[in-house]
Order: C-alpha cells, then sequence, then structure tokens
C-alpha cells in the first residue's frame, strides 16, 4: 500500500493569562475557554508561569500564563 503524504501546515503560538480567584487551574482553564471563542483549531496548551496577585498581604487572584497554539488555516 501507498502512503499518502500528509499536506505541511502553519501554526501561530501566542501567549495569554488567564486569572482566578479560586485556583492556578481555574486561572489556566478559564484562559483556553475564553481563547477558544475567537480563535479556532486550538492544538496544545503550555503553562509557562505561574503567579498571584496580593493586596494588603493577602492572595486575591492566582494567574497563569499560558502558550497556545493554534492552527492557520488555508
Amino acid at each position: 500500500m501507498a502512503k499518502s503524504k500528509s499536506a505541511a501546515a502553519v501554526y501561530r503560538v501566542t501567549e495569554i493569562i488567564g486569572t482566578s480567584p479560586t485556583s492556578w487551574e481555574d486561572a489556566a482553564k478559564s484562559a483556553v475557554e475564553t481563547a477558544s471563542r475567537s480563535l479556532r483549531d486550538l492544538r496544545v496548551a503550555e503553562v509557562k508561569k505561574l503567579d498571584m496577585k496580593v493586596e494588603n498581604g493577602k492572595v486575591v487572584a492566582y494567574r497563569a500564563r499560558v502558550s497556545l497554539s493554534f492552527k492557520y488555516e488555508g
């Protein structure tokens, strides 16, 4: 059997930041779900950095910086 060749593809990687008052997991999930409303064909999400917003000595928000890749159409 002959193998069919896959078509070449092009992907873009962009960085986004999600926030949550609850957890880093929720922050990352929120980032991806929000991005998916305007970006199609999302492929990979990689958490790059986690941090917290602090006010008056208390953690008020968790932040997740996420690299997100999606396929260009064409």
